[in-house]
């Protein structure tokens, strides 16, 4: 691709970027959005009704509660297997399933049977790692994930997947901290595998069934369950990603879930949950099932940091201030959000995947609008307006290596006169995308926190895969393609000379010894000449001599 091109590619860009930026602006609340801001059923069904009009998303499921009453649940839209969602419909939670994992930890702590300050190694002697420093790694640090452990050190989504929570732990038999334990904040899933295998131990009982029995029928989510896989999720948590505004259904790989990611929940049970958060660890039926103090140790996160147990505190200043957690699988994505100050509880879980949908996440800004008093505006993922500026850039890629390399000769013959290793760093441009492209995966995990491969990068944003795969390919082309307009010119230049050159000199050579023999011929003429001539002069000498004495 040429150095310009690639000048105007970067220059067609940005200004793609500022006019998705202008496009991308929070759009007015539609006419199907409420115009009183209540928040109340009618308000949450018109706001949720006018977003999957604009998004086009397949469905979703809200739970919103207000102190220990439910404001509402409801389901919208289908199922990737294409059933009515509704209220009752189970769906993955993903993340969310952190926080249910450390209740019940806590459950252990206040029969003291557990201690949130003593290392975890105590009670679960086979957690061992190629790491001394793991020995000291207490159950709290496990829960606020500043255990030292990170997806830089042991990337667990790129490595074969376990089936129980023993072969998880033990997997990481061989994996390295990333920091001492305490020292740092990294999200990674296998503190919470490591979490709910000390609940089976300490328990003896298997994790499901504790979270069953100590957890969610105590807080009346009877339709609630923890899981070990994917797998084994409704449908294989089936769902949808997003591309240049469409939607496509996608089944879901193999991942190991239990503990970190696991629970499969209704939003009429999800109703249940924020309600005992609200309310100081209270069921909505009146039963405590744990304490106030232990909420708000689940609640608040560590000196200088924002997450605790499953939480996240927003950002200081913020308003409304909240306490919330987003969980996200590659065909699904949930938020849950607790509003302290008017004690409102807010879950949604949608069935498009992370980034390329986010669209909880999303409409939950909408439902604190509605929360605050104020009228929500309807507005998409930002993905839905990137694409079409990665759409623009991938056809721009496509042009310009379909015109590098229809170009490649004449741009062979412009540097035919140039050393061929200044001619490779004139190159040397094309291999960016090249490079970029199989440096992909890191840079996203380098962004996002994370470790992944390019197949699950494919699910979280296909259109950036697809755009940087164009160029790669492009680049690609157009070096080849030039690679070989230059070895044909320089060929060509060279072997037509070296016949001209020969052929003078014989032929010069031969008119010089054809000339040499002509001269030499001529000269031996002369020479055989001169003798005759000489003779003719001494014959008429000699008549006129007698002629002379003839006359005397």
């Amino acid at each position: 691709m040429p150095t310009h091109g690639y000048r105007r590619l970067f220059h067609l860009a940005i200004a793609l970027l500022i006019a998705s930026t202008a496009v991308g602006r929070p759009a007015t609340a539609h006419a199907t959005t409420p115009t009183h801001a209540t928040l109340n059923a009618a308000s949450i069904d018109a706001y949720v009704n006018a977003y999957m009009e604009r998004t086009d998303l397949p469905g979703a499921v809200v739970a919103v509660t207000r102190g220990d009453r439910v404001v509402h649940t409801a389901g919208y839209g289908h199922t990737a297997a294409g059933k009515a969602m509704t209220a009752r419909t189970p769906v993955p939670v993903a993340s969310l399933s952190k926080s249910m994992t450390a209740l019940a930890v806590m459950r252990l702590v206040e029969a003291g049977r557990a201690d949130l300050d003593t290392p975890a190694h105590r009670y679960l002697p086979e957690f061992t790692m190629a790491d001394r420093r793991a020995e000291k790694i207490t159950v709290r640090q496990l829960l606020n994930q500043t255990s030292g452990m990170a997806d830089s050190a042991y990337p667990d989504l790129t490595r074969p997947q376990p089936h129980t929570l023993t072969e998880a732990v033990a997997d990481m038999r061989g994996a390295r901290l990333a920091a001492r334990p305490g020292t740092e904040w990294n999200y990674h899933n296998p503190n919470y595998f490591v979490a709910a295998r000390l609940v089976e131990v300490v328990s003896g009982r298997p994790f499901a069934d504790y979270l069953a029995t100590q957890v969610f029928r105590p807080l009346g989510m009877s339709h609630t369950e923890s899981v070990n896989t994917t797998d084994d999720m409704p449908d294989r948590a089936q769902g949808y990603v997003r591309a240049y505004g469409m939607l496509f259904p996608r089944t879901h790989p193999r991942w190991f879930a239990a503990g970190g990611h696991g629970v499969v929940t209704t939003a009429d049970d999800l109703s249940r949950w924020l309600i005992a958060q609200n309310n100081q660890g209270v069921s909505a039926a009146g039963r405590r099932v744990v304490s106030a103090r232990s909420v708000d140790v689940m609640h608040t996160p560590p000196q200088g940091r924002e997450y605790a147990m499953g939480w996240s505190l927003s950002p200081s200043g913020e308003e409304p201030r909240q306490i919330r957690h987003t969980g996200e699988l590659l065909t699904h994505n949930a938020i849950q959000t607790l509003l302290p100050d008017s004690r409102t509880g807010i879950a949604i879980v949608a069935n498009t995947g992370m980034i390329s949908g986010d669209d909880a996440a999303v409409m939950l800004d909408g439902l604190v609008d509605l929360a605050q008093g104020k009228s929500p505006a309807v507005r998409t993922p930002f993905t839905m307006k990137a694409d079409y500026v990665l759409a623009a850039l991938t056809l721009s890629a496509i042009a310009l290596g379909v015109l590098g390399a229809v170009r490649a000769r004449r741009w062979a013959r412009r540097t035919a006169d140039r050393p061929l290793w200044r001619v490779g760093l004139r190159m040397l441009p094309c291999a960016v995308p090249i490079v970029l492209f199989a440096q992909l995966t890191q840079l996203v995990g380098l962004l996002m926190n994370r470790e992944g491969t390019l197949a699950q990068l494919g699910y979280i944003w296909p259109a950036l895969v697809i755009c940087s795969a164009t160029a790669a390919l492009a680049a690609t082309v157009v070096i080849a393609a030039r690679s070989l307009a230059v070895l044909l010119t320089r060929r060509t230049r060279v072997l037509p000379s070296e016949g001209p050159i020969g052929g003078d000199d014989d032929a010069g050579g031969r008119r010089g010894r054809v000339g040499e023999t002509e001269r030499d011929g001529t000269e031996a003429v002369g020479e055989q000449a001169a003798p005759g001539a000489q003779d003719e002069r001494v014959d008429a000498e000699q008549v006129f001599v007698d002629e002379a004495q003839r006359g005397k």
